[in-house]
């Protein structure tokens, strides 16, 4: 029920931008949750939004969506959303430049002396964001 929701809520954004998109029809969907808490699902519209994820609830997701934009070009984006945030990835996306040396050095104040009383620090995410923010992947 949550997917098609999610589903009509992004049909009716497309319709917001574009009065055409009003009219728009599902052409097919599937979704699948296991009793693991692991899930799947794909939908096609007939203005040609595409997308598709699975994972892990709450845990971790991978996915890709794509549409038409307004500029008639075709747009896509992958991601993986997991301990370390949302990471989309497409050509239409800005790239994080280098981070300023004063970002990259109170991290590395950080990581060389981490909080011991907070449950939801994660060296490793500290660590992918200092490599992402130094432009070392």
């Amino acid at each position: 029920m949550y997917k098609l929701f999610v589903v009509a809520a992004l049909v009716a954004v497309a319709a917001a931008q574009n009065p055409q998109d009003a009219q728009a029809q599902v052409l097919a969907y599937d979704s699948v949750v296991n009793p693991d808490g692991s899930y799947n699902y794909r939908y096609e519209t007939s203005n040609g939004i595409q997308a598709q994820e699975s994972g892990v609830g709450g845990q971790s997701a991978q996915g890709s969506y794509s549409y038409t934009g307004d500029d008639g070009a075709q747009y896509s984006v992958t991601y993986v959303a997991d301990e370390n945030g949302f990471q989309p990835q497409g050509a239409h996306l800005p790239v994080d430049g280098p981070a300023p040396d004063h970002v990259l050095k109170t991290l590395e104040q950080i990581r060389a002396n981490p909080p011991r009383d907070d449950p939801n620090f994660s060296m490793d995410a500290l660590n992918a964001a200092i490599a992402r923010l130094s432009g070392k992947k």
